[in-house]
């Protein structure tokens, strides 16, 4: 099968067209949010999740490729810390964009850890170097994807959370690419080990995927099927994805079959927004409902 490939830049980021082929699911929660409907304004910006920034400091950790993680910026609770959130950024960004829209959210009691993904080859890009969490091509049942990278960045991210309080709730979240890894990390949860058979460390409370797409959804659910615990872990965790119906980049469909794979492979509560007139970014609707969601499934209370 042969690729299409669509680059375009927005604002400074690197962003894609990627055909994909998911397995069909079951029914899960589809709302739709029209653009024009009044919600509560969110004192975030709708394009810093997006913007690419040129800053990158030394890394913590090296992927056996060679690849070296990028610096890693944390955002302090400004109340009681109850609550701990890797959020990802999206190919050719970091850190860095995702610290500044959180850091504005009126979330006082999450802790922030928003690490910077390896600078490596790209195969959709043509082996052109950017920040990416692992390598993406043709993503197709022909195409295999890229275990090595989705385990080292998986990995990378629950040695950000293994160091945390034991009364403190741990999650995951990102966009775009930064999602698609949040989604392999929930998956490694559930089925209890990575893809090379490493057991998983983290003992996730939810995810969040914003304008993403699910990595190696075509073997997941048999993974699942397989085991009693693989099956108690999936049901237990609550996942939130939401997705522009003007996204040209990773198309709609893509984030919606992603859901329904989810679903068919054992996630019970898999929560998929849909919003009408966004594109390839975030506006504040959409972030108010992420903030809705983190406060009811990490059962946040006021700041002290």
């Amino acid at each position: 099968m042969i690729a299409l490939l669509i680059l375009y830049a927005h604002k400074g980021s690197l962003l894609l067209s990627l055909p994909h082929l998911f397995m069909d699911g079951c029914n899960i929660i589809t709302l739709y949010v029209v653009t024009g409907v009044a919600c509560a304004a969110s004192p975030c910006s709708s394009n810093k999740m997006i913007n690419a920034h040129s800053h990158m400091g030394s890394g913590s950790r090296t992927t056996r490729r060679g690849y070296e993680f990028g610096k890693t910026y944390v955002v302090r609770p400004k109340g009681k810390h109850q609550a701990t959130i890797v959020w990802l950024h999206g190919l050719g960004d970091n850190g860095l964009s995702s610290s500044q829209l959180l850091e504005s959210l009126p979330l006082p009691n999450i802790k922030w850890i928003c690490p910077t993904a390896p600078s490596r080859p790209v195969a959709i890009l043509g082996g052109f170097p950017c920040t990416a969490w692992f390598d993406v091509g043709e993503l197709s049942e022909d195409f295999p994807d890229d275990w090595e990278g989705l385990d080292a960045s998986a990995t990378h991210i629950a040695n950000l959370l293994s160091t945390e309080p034991a009364d403190v709730k741990v999650a995951i979240g990102g966009f775009s690419m930064g999602a698609a890894i949040a989604l392999y990390s929930a998956t490694c949860f559930a089925i209890g080990r990575y893809g090379n058979d490493t057991p998983y460390p983290i003992n996730l409370r939810t995810v969040v995927g914003l304008s993403g797409w699910l990595p190696g959804s075509r073997s997941l659910r048999n993974k699942i099927e397989v085991s009693h615990e693989a099956r108690r872990r999936a049901t237990s965790l609550p996942i939130l994805l939401c997705h522009g119906l003007s996204d040209d980049v990773i198309l709609h469909k893509y984030g919606e079959k992603s859901a329904q794979s989810l679903c068919s492979a054992g996630f019970r509560y898999v929560a998929f927004k849909s919003y009408d007139g966004l594109g390839h970014y975030t506006v504040p609707r959409e972030m108010d409902e992420v903030c809705t969601w983190l406060s009811s499934r990490l059962g946040l209370e006021g700041s002290s």
